[in-house]
C-alpha cells in the first residue's frame, strides 16, 4: 500500500513539474520573438531594453509619466515622480514598501534617462554630420 502512495506521489510529481516546464518554455520562446520583432523593427531598442532590464513603456508605467517624445521629455517631471515614489515605498519607514519596488523605480528612472542620453547624443552626431567635424582648438 505506501509503494503505491509514493508512485502516485512520484507521477503526481513528475506531471506537475513537466507541466511547469513546458509553460516556462512557452514563455521563453515568446519572449525571444517579441525580442527579434522589435530588433528587426528598431535595432537600437533591443539592446537598451536588455541594458536596463526594462522597456520604455513599462518604465513610464511605473513613473506614470508620457514617454519621450523625439527624445525629449520634462525630466523635472520624471525625478519628481522618482522622488515621490522612491520615498513612499521606503521599507524602513513601515509603510509597505519594498526594496523590490524601489530597484523597479531606479531602473524605470535609468532607463528613460537612458532613453534621453541616446537622443541627444543621435542629434549631436546628426548636428555635426550636417555641420561638418570641427575640431576645439586650444591656445596655450
Amino acid at each position: 500500500m505506501a509503494h503505491r502512495i509514493i508512485a502516485q506521489i512520484v507521477l503526481t510529481g513528475g506531471r506537475v513539474f513537466g507541466r511547469a516546464f513546458a509553460e516556462a518554455y512557452k514563455q521563453a520562446q515568446a519572449s525571444s520573438q517579441f525580442a527579434r520583432a522589435a530588433a528587426k523593427n528598431d535595432p537600437g531598442a533591443a539592446n537598451t531594453a536588455a541594458a536596463s532590464g526594462m522597456t520604455l513603456d513599462e518604465a513610464c508605467k511605473i513613473l506614470n509619466v508620457k514617454p519621450p517624445q523625439g527624445g525629449i521629455t520634462n525630466m523635472e517631471n520624471v525625478m519628481e515622480r522618482f522622488k515621490k515614489l522612491y520615498d513612499l515605498n521606503e521599507p524602513k519607514k513601515g509603510g509597505g514598501g519594498s526594496f523590490y519596488l524601489q530597484s523597479k523605480i531606479l531602473r524605470a528612472r535609468e532607463r528613460i534617462e537612458m532613453e534621453v542620453r541616446n537622443a541627444e547624443r543621435k542629434a549631436q552626431m546628426e548636428k555635426e554630420i550636417k555641420e561638418g567635424w570641427r575640431p576645439k582648438l586650444y591656445k596655450d
